[in-house]
């Protein structure tokens, strides 16, 4: 049995992930951690949190203004559409065949990488959508399909992966990458989800609380913050923040800085 506190922590949690998801990526950090904190087997929070995961994003997809611009990008999102469907099956089915500590330093390290761009070449995160580039490329499809087998697996930062190959390689804005990326998330996530769900590996009442919060938080992301004028700059320092306590958190920096003052 689960005690009263653990659900308005879930909705609480699940809600602040709506946002940051919608917004960047890598909320699933904060909706595992919940998920875990009362024993959960860390497989069975892998797979109840794909309940949140579908919900937030068929709702940011519905949220989602309709413009001959968002138009105009979903039917771009096409190309991605095989890629995203294949990398999330293989990388659901194999994700107890795959050692999570050595992923999570794998992931840390080009999170690490992420964030010294945004610092140090903030332009090449700040420029326009370039119409006269084709993003039919094999390796902008190749790349997609190893992100969707990464989601496929665990979900948590394919949203900052995602954005980091549509703007520095496809060379989206940042605004209109969130849009492609909202799309390209429900594609990956529904394949997951019916793995996890025939494998039996999720809770449903702790996963319907946390999806309540994902749910409204993107609403409140994907209507009303990614439209606003300063979308680009409010999306760059929230990728910002998450990639520097995602990265030291996943490669341990934070212990091994305490260690130092120990």
């Amino acid at each position: 049995m689960y005690e009263w506190w653990y659900f308005p922590l879930l909705f609480g949690g699940g809600l602040l992930a709506g946002i940051i998801n919608t917004l960047a990526g890598n909320g699933s950090a904060i909706t595992l951690s919940i998920l875990m904190l009362s024993g959960m087997p860390a497989n069975v929070a892998n797979g109840t949190n794909r309940i949140g995961a579908l919900v937030q994003t068929v709702t940011a997809i519905l949220s989602l203004r309709r413009s001959p611009r968002t138009v105009y990008l979903f039917k771009d999102s096409l190309w991605f559409l095989i890629p995203a469907i294949i990398g999330s099956l293989i990388g659901a089915l194999l994700a107890v065949d795959v050692d999570p500590q050595i992923l999570k330093r794998i992931i840390g390290f080009i999170m690490l990488l992420l964030l010294g761009t945004m610092l140090y070449k903030p332009a090449k995160w700040a420029k326009a959508t370039d119409l006269s580039q084709s993003r039919r490329k094999p390796l902008n499809w190749l790349l997609l399909f190893f992100v969707a087998v990464y989601g496929g697996f665990l979900q948590m930062g394919i949203g900052i992966m995602m954005l980091s190959i549509l703007v520095l390689l496809a060379h989206y804005s940042l605004r209109d990458a969130n849009i492609i990326k909202l799309t390209l998330a429900v594609l990956f996530v529904i394949p997951a989800f019916i793995v996890f769900l025939i494998s039996g590996n999720l809770e449903w009442i702790p996963g319907l609380a946390l999806a309540a919060g994902q749910g409204i938080g993107a609403v409140i992301g994907a209507r009303y913050i990614l439209f606003l004028p300063k979308a680009n700059t409010i999306v760059r320092y929230t990728l910002i923040v998450i990639l520097s306590i995602s990265s030291f958190t996943l490669l341990g920096l934070f212990e091994w800085i305490s260690g130092l003052w120990t």
